[in-house]
């Protein structure tokens, strides 16, 4: 096993640069997946590699899960860590669950009840004005999906500006953002490396959903108005961080900016651009933590099958 165990565990110290590379020069939309898609895999990567310290780890303690036959001292020889290392692994996998668990009951804590209030409205439509003088604007995932946006945030913005806020709406509903969110999120419980991942997935969402509300009224300098306006009145609306909130506290004048500036083009980038360069770096680094986690596991198993009689 050696080093490479450890390796799935600090690969993630990565994901900050990528993180800034992508949400700069990747279309939003191939940003939400990539990163997305790293933050998981580098998460399994870790939980992967805090299990086989566990166990490898444990091999000298008194009660360890491993099979009797390890009892040989040649055999507890072999194994490559020190009881201290199985005793740090045991608190990271207890931190990481409770972590996760934490932040999974919250979110459906918070979707049902979400969904308990709005099961009273009409079915035939999936916006909801609720009579409210906080201003918030949200969407709730569900079966339907349903738009929540309270009389005071459509007081603060016109006929053309609410019609953008309820494309950037739709569109978090209709790509399935919270999913994107929450898997960002439980990664960064997994590993404190991938937060800058967590933050770069919620603000790609934000954008993703920007440009196709520009898209959908044509006017990405109303889409920014409006964008701007309601971040000036919105106080949030005390959401989870894997559900999508328009004008949520966040980056919103890089939002406004960008929307201001020609739309990024959806084709992938050249592999000398600083975007192809995050998406290769970024693949390179997955990679390697996939390998090395692997790499760690196949050892266990072959030194498990060669202590253990069958």
């Amino acid at each position: 096993m050696g080093s490479f165990v450890f390796l799935p565990l600090v690969l993630p110290l990565t994901s900050l640069p990528i993180a800034r590379l992508a949400e700069h020069h990747l279309h939003p939309r191939h940003a939400v997946r990539l990163l997305s898609w790293i933050g998981v895999t580098m998460a399994v990567c870790s939980t992967l590699a805090l299990g086989l310290l566990f166990v490898v780890g444990t091999a000298q303690i008194p009660g360890n899960p491993l099979p009797d036959s390890w009892s040989d001292p040649e055999i507890r020889t072999a194994v490559p860590f020190h009881e201290a290392v199985g005793t740090a692994a045991v608190a990271g996998l207890v931190t990481v669950l409770t972590a996760c668990s934490r932040s999974l009951r919250r979110h459906l804590r918070i979707r049902a009840r979400a969904q308990r209030v709005l099961a009273p409205m009409p079915p035939d439509s999936d916006l909801v004005v609720l009579p409210d003088d906080e201003p918030y604007a949200y969407a709730v995932p569900g079966g339907p999906g349903r738009v929540v946006v309270s009389t005071a945030m459509m007081d603060s913005l016109d006929a053309d500006e609410q019609r953008a806020l309820l494309a950037h709406e739709r569109s978090h509903l209709a790509n399935r953002h919270h999913h994107y969110l929450l898997a960002a999120q439980l990664a960064s419980c997994v590993n404190p490396f991938l937060r800058p991942l967590q933050k770069a997935v919620g603000y790609a969402t934000e954008r993703w959903a920007d440009e196709e509300a520009a898209g959908s009224v044509g006017d990405r300098r109303l889409t920014a108005r409006a964008v701007a306006r309601a971040a000036l009145v919105t106080r949030g609306a005390g959401l989870a961080p894997s559900f999508a909130a328009f004008a949520a506290p966040g980056p919103v004048p890089r939002r406004v900016t960008a929307l201001l500036s020609p739309a990024l083009g959806e084709s992938w980038p050249a592999p000398a651009s600083p975007a192809g360069l995050a998406a290769m770096v970024a693949a390179a680094g997955t990679a390697v933590s996939a390998v090395s986690a692997l790499n760690a596991a196949v050892a266990l198993v072959l030194l498990v099958k060669a202590a253990t009689p069958w």
